[in-house]
């Protein structure tokens, strides 16, 4: 394996700043924008007046439609607003944060620029407990309930997995990288056969593994931000040794780092954030690869910034997508993950050909 290659962006220091400033106010403009997407046209001011009123309680905006519009329409914009396109943002960039966040964790654990969350069989496992679900012809209402519990327990499972074969095979980064492969493989033959058994299963499958955010609220938002920041707020604790953990095993091990334990740890945690994220969201590509290649042309190679900039831009970049999803086609419900791939492949072809460029060149 080889260490992510990392060529600072924009000219200097002074061009990555000024980059991150212009990377950061577009991203607090598409906050600010993003409830105003949808297929119901609301007024900006109607928007703006609810958003006041729901984050200060009414103490800045008693009337959250102050305007002259009818108190039933009031109510149906401030339920639509409030009660549907807020819950949708916080979730894109909960999940988002998840995975730009793992996906920067574990590029630096393989030292691979082209390592993302699903590169060791999570989605697999996810989609596995997903379909699980759907197999056993449980109501609409008590699978919306169970969903993510299963979806969850299916990717973490196989996080679990992987850790526990790895310290039975030897714990190096070319042991965890083919487990994770063969995992992937045995999941999807596991769900291969499950789907033939059950086809009506396997078109509710297909729908999910495009991942989607129909399902937010903000009870989904608030057991999902818990868990992201559980994981999130232990991850962070790992920048230093990821860095270290750059100059390769050995050179690692003579400062003091405790390499096996370090790469255990981090993978759980980033396997605990994927599977939050593919809970509630179902799956979405791409995220984690694109994520921290973006931010290290910003912020350069050192993972204490790495981490929380990938969280950052992860969760801009799902919330843009879903924007795209709800704003071009309002009349159709299309999942984000159609977005985040037509968006994410041409970057994977472009590392490719990058890496396959910096080859030649190494060799000439």
């Amino acid at each position: 394996m080889t260490a992510p290659s990392v060529r600072p962006g924009g000219g200097g220091p002074t061009a990555r700043r000024w980059t991150g400033v212009a990377v950061a106010g577009g991203g607090a403009l598409l906050v600010l924008l993003s409830p105003l997407v949808g297929s119901v046209a609301i007024p900006a001011g109607e928007v703006a007046a609810i958003l006041l009123h729901g984050l200060t309680g009414g103490a800045l905006a008693a009337d959250p439609c102050p305007s002259t519009v009818s108190a039933r329409l009031c109510g149906a914009y401030t339920e639509i607003v409030w009660d549907s396109r807020v819950p949708e943002i916080l979730l894109a960039v909960i999940a988002g944060a998840a995975l730009g966040l793992s996906g920067g964790t574990l590029q630096g654990i393989f030292r691979n620029p082209l390592a993302d969350p699903y590169l060791l069989g999570l989605s697999a496992g996810g989609t596995l407990g997903a379909s699980l679900l759907f197999s056993l012809g449980i109501g609409a209402a008590e699978a919306n309930l169970a969903l993510p519990l299963f979806a969850f327990a299916g990717a973490a499972l196989t996080g679990l997995l992987l850790l526990a074969a790895s310290r039975l095979l030897g714990g190096s980064v070319e042991t965890l990288l083919l487990t994770g492969v063969a995992l992937a493989s045995l999941l999807s033959a596991m769900l291969s056969v499950l789907l033939l058994y059950n086809p009506q299963g396997g078109l509710q499958v297909d729908f999910w593994l495009l991942g989607g955010l129909g399902d937010a609220s903000w009870t989904v938002d608030g057991i999902a931000f818990g868990g992201v920041l559980a994981a999130a707020s232990l991850l962070l604790l790992y920048g230093r040794e990821l860095n270290l953990l750059q100059l390769g095993t050995e050179v690692a091990q003579s400062l003091g780092v405790a390499t096996g334990s370090v790469r255990h740890r981090t993978l759980l945690l980033a396997s605990l954030a994927t599977a939050m994220a593919v809970a509630f969201t179902g799956i979405i590509g791409f995220v984690g690869l694109v994520s921290p290649h973006i931010v290290r042309r910003l912020v350069g190679s050192d993972y204490r910034k790495v981490l929380p900039a990938s969280a950052l831009v992860g969760g801009l970049f799902l919330l843009a997508a879903n924007d795209l999803a709800v704003g071009l086609f309002p009349a159709i419900v299309l999942p984000v993950g159609i977005f985040t791939s037509f968006a994410g492949a041409p970057f994977f072809l472009y590392l490719l050909y990058r890496r396959r460029r910096d080859a030649a060149g190494d060799a000439a």
